[in-house]
This record gives C-alpha cells, structure tokens and sequence, in this order.
C-alpha cells in the first residue's frame, strides 16, 4: 500500500551533483512532513533535510546546508533532494521517509513510512 521509493543515487566525483527522488505511492505525499536521512557503515542514521507539511519550511542539517535543497511537486507526488558540491563524508545511504508530524524531527522514529534507500559514493 504505502510505498516511499528512492532514486538517483550512483557514484560521483568530489564537488559533483546529485539529484535524489523519492516517490511516493500509496497515499499524498502532500500531507506528511517528508525528510532525507543518510547512513554510513558504523555511523548512526543522520538527519539531513525535511519539507513541512504544514507550510512547507524547510529544514538542512548544518553539514549539508548551503548545499543540499529539499523540494517537492506535488502533481507528480516526489520529493527531490538536489545535492551540490558533494564531498566524501557525503557518502552514505540515503533515505527518505514520511511522517504525520506537521513539522520535520531528527528523530528517526518520528517518521513512520521508510524508502528502500539508494547509494551515493562520492570518491574520486
């Protein structure tokens, strides 16, 4: 039923771009709060962006912001995370997930639906 899918992820040099996606089926994407996390191997889950579904802010992790933006069409119910400069601690499994709350949480278990999450290596 519920079903939250990424794509985009691949290999890319140092100061590279990516764009993410995160499709959503099953239910409107446009009413959840919606955020990226990303894990690397021995790392902890780390929050990296959300787009409200209250107002639509939006929130960057201070590693990411000035670089990362989160976005959203609601028409083709996708949230996107475009990623520019890429550096290596970059590198990691990059997830999105949705939750009910009206605004965004670092808390992974805030968020109640996950993606299968999709690789970004950053490596020259």
């Amino acid at each position: 039923q519920v079903q939250l899918v990424e794509s985009g992820g691949g290999l890319v040099q140092p100061g590279g771009s990516l764009r993410l996606s995160c499709a959503a089926s099953g239910f409107t994407l446009d009413d959840y709060t919606i955020g990226w996390f990303r894990q690397a191997p021995g790392n902890k889950r780390e929050g990296v962006s959300c787009i409200s579904s209250k107002d639509g802010s939006t929130y960057y992790g201070d590693s990411v912001r000035g670089r990362f933006t989160i976005s959203k069409d609601n028409a083709k119910n996708t949230v996107y995370l475009q990623m520019n400069s890429l550096k290596p601690e970059d590198t990691a499994v990059y997830y999105c997930a949705a939750t009910k709350l009206l605004y965004g949480s670092r808390r992974s278990e805030a968020y109640d639906y996950w993606g299968q999450g999709t690789q970004v290596t950053v490596s020259s």
